[in-house]
Order: structure tokens, then C-alpha cells, then sequence
């Protein structure tokens, strides 16, 4: 057992800082040393920052977007091509999707995907609320940009079977997207030309 060097304080902060994607224990504890050394430059700025987002910002009721607004600034960019839906999984896709510009459609967050082996069924994603939507009329195309895995093109197949009723014209991004990639792990023109060169599902 190794022994504890630091106060409870530290070693919280290292211990929440480790439960970030991409930093260990190793990475948190250089992490949380760098803020404590630079404590009025970085940690100071950091900790107001953090408490300013736990107050101000929420999820889009409407696409389950995060800003500090609900509808968020995409959904009330009059600009947006209101025909077009763009279904993603998480937010860092909807994210990824807006950096590269690769369309100005209104976006659609499933929160995740189907994974029975995990216990992730359709009422755990938000795929009522995207039918709610289409339903209101007005939707004339919807791209779906999963994640190119197992689970993302069973979540696609799934919503495709539960948008039959409706008159869609229903795509999916090109092969340009590695099969096992994940979007926000790609780059601008990867994404650009995946979304140009969508194929009919």
C-alpha cells in the first residue's frame, strides 16, 4: 500500500482529476501539481470557471446539446437548414461535426448508443424525442452520424426502422469514417468529405 504524501484536500483533487478520459492517476497527480504551482495563474481562473458552468450551463431541451441556454444557440440559428436533422451520439460529435463546418443542419444528440450487453435499451437513449420531432413536421432529411462500431449501426438500423412512417430521405456518413473511429477523434477534412460523400441507408 503506497503512502499517502499529501493532505485530503490534494489528494481529492488528484483522485476527481483521475476520473477524466485520457488522465491516470499518474497524469492527475502531475496534473494537480502543475495547478497547485501555478495556483493564481491557472487553479484560481479554474475553479471560478468550473463554478460558473455548474450554474449557467444546462442541456438543450430540444437537440440535448450543452450551452448555457435552452433552446441552444444552434436551435435558434435562423440560419440552420430547418429540413435537416444530424443525429450524433454525444455531444463531442455534434461538437466535432461544427468545428470541421461540415453542415449547417439542426443536430440531434442520442445521449449514446444501443448496447443490450450493457444494459442500454432505446428508453435510455433520446430517440422518443427525435421521433417527437420528426413528427411535428417541417423534417425532410435526416443524416445519421454514429460512430462506425457495432453498436452505432445497430442504433442507426434501429431509428431507420422507426422512422418508416415518415417520408425521409435517410443517409448516413460515408465509409471516409474508419470503421471502430470515433468523430471526435478525427480530423476537419475527414469529416468534411464523410459528410459530403453520405451514401442512402
Amino acid at each position: 500500500m503506497s503512502k499517502r504524501v499529501t493532505g485530503p484536500e490534494l489528494e481529492r483533487l488528484i483522485q476527481l482529476l483521475s476520473r477524466l478520459p485520457g488522465l491516470g492517476p499518474r497524469s492527475a497527480r502531475r496534473a494537480a501539481l502543475h495547478l497547485v504551482k501555478k495556483k493564481e495563474q491557472l487553479l484560481v481562473p479554474l475553479a471560478a470557471s468550473l463554478n460558473e458552468v455548474v450554474e449557467k450551463v444546462v442541456v438543450c431541451e430540444t437537440c440535448g446539446n450543452i450551452d448555457t441556454s435552452t433552446p441552444c444557440t444552434i436551435c435558434c440559428d435562423p440560419r440552420r437548414d430547418v429540413s435537416t436533422i444530424v443525429i450524433v451520439e454525444d455531444v463531442s460529435d455534434l461538437w466535432a461535426l461544427e468545428r470541421a463546418s461540415a453542415t449547417r443542419a439542426f443536430y440531434h444528440v442520442l445521449g449514446g448508443t444501443l448496447s443490450p450487453l450493457d444494459g442500454i435499451g432505446p428508453e435510455d437513449l433520446a430517440i422518443a424525442s427525435l421521433i417527437d420531432r420528426v413528427a411535428k413536421g417541417g423534417v425532410s432529411e435526416i443524416i445519421i452520424a454514429v460512430n462506425a462500431t457495432v453498436e452505432g449501426q445497430t442504433t442507426a438500423h434501429y431509428i431507420t426502422e422507426q422512422l418508416e412512417e415518415f417520408e425521409l430521405s435517410i443517409s448516413r456518413l460515408a465509409h471516409g469514417v474508419p470503421v471502430g473511429g470515433e468523430l471526435d477523434y478525427l480530423d476537419e477534412g475527414t469529416l468534411s468529405a464523410a459528410m459530403r460523400s453520405r451514401t442512402s441507408f
